[in-house]
């Protein structure tokens, strides 16, 4: 008799462990539901008031709460040099006037070279850029590139290219020190306005944003040097793939 109340009460310690096991796996799919939902809404919300309202970066965010310095001046679009504008498409994404904010041809080169085991060159369009810095977090992460694609679909779909452009031009992170846009970024370069960049200056500061970190242009490398001069090149052969970003249709060059 006593040996049968053991058993019995083996099992419904067991049973009782079985329960408070899935209810906590429930509580772990409920939670990870509740993070899915708002890491959808925030940018679902957000984004169309984007069309008036000057965002904040999380880079930006993460300094402010952490008592870093941040250094950033909005600056409107039609007060930046087309000259930098056309570099910075033709340097960092070339088909950006042409995509609907995922360039499909280069995702899909960099899905086969991750399947492959090859290191990532990297695929992300500038709205791709704009999503992450608003939306998302640094870091590569397979989980974070596959968020930025959705994201950026949206982001194109609610906002003019121009209007992305100019919300890129002024949360791009350009300095070591908490530079965020290209106020601060030509400021501290070169102690000037991004309204009136020449070519050298404007092509230097491009050159800088792949890392910003290290990369300085106003005392910039002789390999800065050359890789600003390939991309004004590159906006002299093919400036008519940039013209989303002009007033008008127009770049004045």
């Amino acid at each position: 008799m006593g040996r049968q109340a053991g058993i019995a009460g083996s099992a419904r310690l067991n049973e009782g462990m079985a329960r408070r096991k899935s209810k906590g796996i429930w509580r772990l799919i409920r939670g990870l539901g509740m993070a899915l939902a708002l890491v959808v809404a925030i940018p679902v919300v957000l984004t169309p008031l984007y069309l008036f309202i000057d965002p904040i970066s999380v880079p930006m965010i993460e300094r402010y709460v952490t008592g870093r310095p941040v250094d950033r001046q909005w600056r409107d679009i039609a007060g930046i040099s087309d000259r930098l504008k056309a570099s910075v498409v033709l340097s960092e994404d070339g088909q950006f006037c042409r995509h609907w904010g995922v360039d499909l041809g280069a995702l899909r080169d960099e899905v086969e070279r991750y399947m492959a085991g090859e290191d990532a060159r990297g695929a992300s369009t500038i709205t791709m850029q704009v999503a992450r810095n608003l939306f998302l977090w640094n870091g590569q992460s397979v989980v974070r590139k596959a968020l930025e694609v959705p994201l950026a679909l949206y982001v194109d779909l609610v906002l003019p290219k121009r209007r992305i452009m100019e919300i890129y031009l002024n949360i791009a992170e350009w300095g070591p020190e908490g530079q965020f846009g290209v106020v601060a970024g030509a400021e501290r370069a070169f102690g000037t306005s991004p309204a009136t960049l020449d070519w050298r200056r404007a092509t230097l500061l491009v050159t800088a944003l792949p890392n910003p970190m290290l990369r300085l242009p106003g005392r910039p490398s002789a390999g800065m040097e050359r890789i600003a001069g390939v991309i004004e090149q590159r906006v002299h052969q093919y400036g008519e793939r940039a013209v989303c970003v002009g007033e008008g249709g127009r770049l004045a060059l």
